[in-house]
Formats: C-alpha cells, structure tokens, sequence
C-alpha cells in the first residue's frame, strides 16, 4: 500500500501526476489491548495509540481533590496543502466520476492525481471506496500558492478547495494537543451535573455555564440545532435531563451519558411522554422544547425562555398539579409554575376537543435504558447529557454514527477538534479535548482515533460529544485548551463537576 500523502518535502509541486496520490486507507482496528484503568494521578505508560511510536510530552496539575488535569502533547508536523476538486458538488466520489473531473482539470492546464481511500466501516455503517481529485503538493507555509489554484480552477468554472492533508484521517505523524480531566470518585467528594444553561434554546458558553454554577471542571455538551431560529438554536439535539426534569426528548437508540451524584454510564436511551386527556384519550408527545412539524404534539415547560411558536396551533396551559388553565390558539409565554402543550395538525383538534379548562391533563414521563430495559428514575440529582456518537462499547471500538446522526465520511474519518468522554472499569470520569484545526499546531481526531485515545486513557464505555468549534474543556474558570473558532463559541448544554 502506498503511503497517502502526509510528508512533505521542501520541493514547490505545482502538479502531480495520478500515480502519486496512489491510495490512502484508514485502519479500521478493533481497540482492545491496553491497560485495564488509568491510574490516579498518572497517565498510561504505553506509547500513545496515534502517530509514530513514543509517550507524549505531559503535564499534570491537581484541579481539585480527585480531579486530576492532565495536558499532552505528541508528534510533530509533516503534512502540508493539497487542491481538493468537488466532484458533482462532493469531495470524492466514484471511480469514474473522478476520471471525467480530472479530465476537467486537465483541460484547465493543470495535471491532477485521484486518490482512492478507503472509510472503514463501523459498527453500524459499512466501509466505502471513494476516490478523490486532487491538484498540487505544497508545504505548510506555501499555502498561498494553493490558493491561486483554486482561484485558476473557479475562473475555469471548477469549484475546489484547499485542503490541509492533516485533515484527511489517512496516516499522519500529528501533532496533538489533548487535554484530560480524569474525576475519581474515590476522592472527589463533588457531583457531576447536566446544565442547559438559563434557558432550553438559549446558546451559551461553556465558561458561563461553568461560572454561574460554580463548577471547577466542565466541557461542552451533545451536538444541537445550531441551524434553528436564533431563539432555539440551543436545543439539543438528543435527551436532555436536568435535576430529573426532561428538557428535550431523547432520539431512540442515541448514545447519553446518565449522571448521578458522582456516577456516570453511557448508555442508549428512548424517552416516552404521555399526554392523557380528561376524557380519557391518550395522545403521545413528539417533542420537548422545540420547534413543532406539521403534525406534533410538544410540550414547553418555563425553562423554554423564548414565547411558543405562532402557528396554526393550539395550546393548552397546564398548571403543577395537572390542571388545564387555559386554551388559546399557538404563541405566548410559557406563565411560571406551568407547562404548555402545543399540537399542530390533527393534534391541534385533538386539544381543541379534549383540553377542558379546570379539568386534569396528566402527562407522565420516563426514560428507558435500552441496554438493560429498565426504567431510569428521574430524580432530583438525576441529569442526562444526549451527547452525541457511542465510540466505545465494553472496552471495545463500537461506533454507532447511524443510530446517532453522524453517519459520512466528513463525520467518521476526518479530523476534527473533539470533546469525549468517558468512565473506566472502576468509575474514573474522563473527559477529553482534542484540539485541532490548527495546521502545523495540532490536528484534531477521527472518531476511529478518538475511540483509540479514550481506551488509551482507560475508558471502557465512551462517547464522542459535540466536536469542532464547539469543543471546550474549563477547568477553574479558565479555558484550558484553544477552541477552533479561535474564541469560545456559545453551546447548548455542558457537562458540569461541581465541588460540592
């Protein structure tokens, strides 16, 4: 197998002949040697599982009793830029597509290369052969140069990028920047907490959220609807649980994190919300907190923040005690001490018909453990974090981007800045930074070598949470690693560990 193109040499490469991108793969190995638990206070001794042979350069500083930090930093960088041309609007695509765009590029006056790669499969979406165009080879510091060819391709009428090779997923020699907090509940005597902030919808950072509560730790929640309106853009997009109240529905099947006190499992979750009616009908909720499709039922409660949507729906009000208080057509303030449902379509008629002011709409809740099948108990130091893609599963790479929403290549191979967490044999908490999008500095992970660094670190269940410009790791009110974004971007939830 021909090595992808990850070194650089010094030589200013306009053009690239096609045999040289020759194929690039990414492995597709099942994690399972390694230590058994990350000792306290100490880093595996083993070599880091990413990159060329070595132990990464660290440092450790105690952040409070049990919370240990941990900074690594390992490899050095080689890669350089290369021109991606889009193929039919795409980064890659089939053999014979990639021959028609090369002959494009060709025509243009400039020599492409296609490399065949191969995404391994995962645990619950198949590997694929895909096949990419490509223009020039330069080093880090040329990139300028890159640029003018993407500009000669658009004049062309061929759309292209510039692409850092470090960002492939194919082999590299790094570097990392990583940043561990690693909670044992051995000797800390604080809780771990789920938090959205003041409001469901609101987005906010990361460091706010850890200030307001006092936390002396915390990193970025699950993935959220950062495309909705601006009023619910931080709505998760999984199961949210704060002090045992459901703030947003869980989607069957995803992979969360439940905290309790000072204990954490992941695990995959589905939520049910019950709407029964005074006359005795039954209607199911599709929706906690967001925005409604045409035929849903949605319940808000107060931590909503925003007015309800105006649409062609109806709503009833509903006090703490299950008593209707109001019907009134969609769009208003969720009123302190109630919760509001909200139906549109057919359950809109459904309200209409049944929500009698003065009579009882019960509305129960649960939330269902689908490892085990059994019930979670919401209670008052219960909080779920629906973060985001299970990557380790009983000590074992399990990678399930279909079932939570992050099933391409884009999402599975490529590296990105992340946040993970994840918990030992023994209960450790571990939480991770990757930073990334840093060429030259630090270039991120794959999901497949975010899956290797946590079972590196010891964990035997974990789960890959919001990445990108979105990751952050707090400790002490101070932001420890360096967000992408190149300032904090406001999230939608966080993970919190509290002192007391």
């Amino acid at each position: 197998m021909k090595r992808p193109l990850v070194a650089i040499s010094g030589a200013l490469t306009l053009t690239v002949p096609l045999a040289v991108f020759g194929t690039a793969e990414a492995a597709a190995t099942t994690v399972t040697a390694g230590i058994s638990d990350a000792a306290n206070r100490r880093l595996p001794a083993s070599e880091f599982p990413l990159g060329v042979p070595g132990v990464p350069k660290s440092k450790h500083k105690s952040a409070f009793p049990g919370v240990d930090l941990f900074t690594l930093r390992h490899g050095s960088s080689t890669d350089g830029y290369t021109v991606t041309v889009l193929i039919n609007g795409k980064d890659s695509g089939s053999a014979q597509a990639a021959v028609e765009t090369a002959a494009a590029v060709e025509a243009a006056g400039l020599t492409p290369g296609i490399q065949r790669y191969v995404r391994p499969s995962v645990a619950d979406y198949p590997g694929t052969t895909s096949h990419m165009v490509r223009v020039g080879l330069w080093p880090l510091k040329k990139k300028a140069a890159a640029e003018k060819v993407v500009k000669q391709l658009k004049e062309a009428g061929i759309a292209s990028r510039v692409d850092y090779l470090g960002d492939d997923g194919f082999k590299t020699t790094g570097p990392w920047n990583v940043q561990v907090v690693m909670i044992d509940p051995r000797r800390f005597r604080g809780t771990y907490q789920a938090t959205l902030g003041r409001y469901t919808g609101k987005r906010e950072t990361t460091s706010a959220m850890a200030k307001r509560a006092g936390a002396v730790a915390a990193v970025n929640g699950g993935f959220f609807s950062i495309h909705a309106p601006r009023a619910y853009s931080g709505d998760p997009t999984g199961i949210s649980v704060v002090g045992g109240r459901l703030l947003s529905e869980a989607v069957p099947g995803r992979t969360a994190i439940v905290l309790r006190g000072r204990s954490a499992r992941i695990t995959e979750l589905d939520s049910v919300v019950m709407a029964k009616a005074p006359d005795g009908s039954t209607a199911r909720v599709t929706g906690v907190n967001r925005l409604p499709a045409q035929e849903e039922l949605i319940l808000y409660t107060e931590d909503l923040g925003t007015k309800t949507p105006r649409d062609q729906g109806v709503e009833a009000i509903i006090d703490d005690q299950g008593t209707i208080v109001k019907v009134r057509t969609a769009g208003g303030a969720v009123p302190r001490g109630t919760r509001v449902l909200h139906g549109t379509g057919a359950f809109a008629d459904w309200l209409w018909s049944v929500a009698w002011q003065g009579r009882v709409m019960r509305i129960s809740t649960k939330v269902v453990d689908l490892r085990t099948g059994r019930r979670i108990a919401l209670t008052p130091n219960t909080h779920i974090l629906g973060g985001g893609v299970g990557i380790l599963r009983n000590g074992r790479q399990y990678i399930t981007a279909a079932a939570d929403g992050m099933a391409s290549t884009h999402m599975i191979l490529r590296r990105h800045p992340r946040t993970l967490a994840g918990v030992t044999k023994s209960g450790t908490l571990i939480l991770a930074t990757v930073d990334g999008r840093a060429p030259g500095v630090t270039v991120g992970a794959s999901m497949i070598e975010a899956a290797r660094l946590m079972r590196w670190l010891g964990a035997r269940n974990a789960i890959n949470l919001d990445g990108g410009g979105s990751s952050t790791m707090v400790v002490n009110n101070k932001v420890i690693n360096a967000p992408s974004d190149g300032a904090e971007r406001p999230v939608g939830d966080a993970l919190l560990i509290l002192p007391r």
